[in-house]
């Protein structure tokens, strides 16, 4: 049947998951099918072709465009080094010569006699694909990529920042309840994924940068520490490629907001284990969730996820789009007739109380049921 909400986030002991490893170009597939990999090793590799400097060979000699191979000193097809002699002079005495360097180090691409410059590719940048989880390769894509499948946990977050990464999840908290401070780390925490409760602190995410830790995953998290933690507002784009040291997962929404048991029970049961994390989210068309994975032992069972069919008054939500995004509430109403938004369309809506008593109008497609 038809769901009339956005089902709940997936947390599950064990499912098959298959992510895919490609390479933004062709390049090189270093591994075969049937292989065994981790999650830091380098599935497949390419370079990406380096930026194009211009240098104006004329202007710097003084010389005619179509005489500029008579002084250059390197011929297309050539390497050079910054501040390497690409072109000078020959006056009668020495010392009057001028010289023109490159200003960067790479190839030189182009001498033309037309515009008197030469064009200098700098050095490719490499590229290296790395397998993300611990598994197996059960697809190859010539010069592209390949595809890993493990069996494993799997547990989705609401939202997250940062980059793939793995590490062991550590448990620092005792309960879903308790906030995750900066006196909770420490050095024993470096390359670990910790797990919080109800809310991380900005001092935490900062002792947790300069300590190494890899990933936090928490409840909830004020807004403005994450406009802090990474230094501007993130607006409606897809997050995942920011460059932090530490990647952070939010299971529940905005402000202190405990962690859902059930969540919290199968994260604190899996503490000292191996997990890849990915805080990649996009809350528009094509949702993107920021994702938890801990491969399990290889003699594990599938087991599949169990989903309720339909929402009842009182059940608590989450909301997952704007405005109200990442506010949590309880199904008040469930008016079945249609009603006018204010893009126009008429959609399915639902009547939502916040904790404060207030009670709002959002369309049934934006919110999900929490699961307990």
């Amino acid at each position: 049947m038809a769901y009339a909400y956005t089902p709940g986030l997936t947390v599950t002991r064990s499912a098959v998951i298959r992510r895919k490893r490609i390479l933004p170009l062709s390049g090189e597939v270093l591994k075969s099918k049937g292989d065994i990999v981790a999650a830091e090793d380098i599935v497949a590799k390419t370079d990406l072709p380096g930026s194009v400097e211009t240098v104006n060979i004329v202007n710097r000699l003084g010389i005619a465009s179509e005489d500029i191979r008579e002084f250059m000193l390197k011929k297309e097809g050539d390497r050079v080094s910054e501040n390497e002699p690409l072109a000078q002079t020959k006056p009668l005495l020495s010392w009057f010569k001028t010289v023109c360097k490159s200003p960067v180090s790479g190839t030189i691409e182009k001498v033309s006699e037309v515009t008197g410059q030469v064009l200098i590719r700098g050095e490719p940048q490499p590229v290296l694909i790395r397998a993300y989880i611990d598994g197996i390769v059960v697809e190859v894509f010539e010069e592209q990529g390949v595809t890993v499948q493990t069996t494993a946990s799997f547990v989705q977050g609401i939202f997250g920042v940062g980059r793939e990464t793995s590490g062991v999840l550590r448990l620092i908290v005792s309960n879903p309840e308790e906030a995750l401070d900066a006196d909770r780390i420490d050095e024993s925490c470096k390359g670990a994924i910790l797990i919080g409760g109800s809310l991380v602190t900005p001092d935490a995410i900062g002792k947790a940068s300069e300590t190494g830790v890899r990933g936090i995953i928490s409840g909830g998290i004020h807004a403005k520490t994450i406009k802090d933690y990474l230094g501007y507002d993130l607006g409606v784009a897809i997050t995942g490629s920011e460059d932090v040291p530490t990647t952070l997962i939010i299971t529940e929404g905005f402000g202190k907001i405990r962690m859902a048991s059930r969540t919290f029970d199968l994260l604190a049961e899996l503490s000292g284990k191996k997990s890849s994390i990915s805080g990649a989210t996009q809350i528009r068309a094509g949702v993107i969730r920021p994702e938890i994975i801990i491969p399990a032992d290889k003699s594990a069972s599938i087991a599949k996820s169990t989903e309720r069919e339909a929402l009842k008054i009182g059940d608590p939500v989450r909301i997952i789009r704007e405005p109200f995004f990442g506010r949590i509430g309880k199904l008040a109403q469930l008016p079945p007739e249609l009603a006018k938004i204010e893009t126009e369309a008429k959609v399915r809506i639902m009547i939502v109380e916040l904790p404060d008593g207030q009670r709002i109008t959002v369309p049934r497609a934006n919110v999900e049921l929490i699961e307990s």
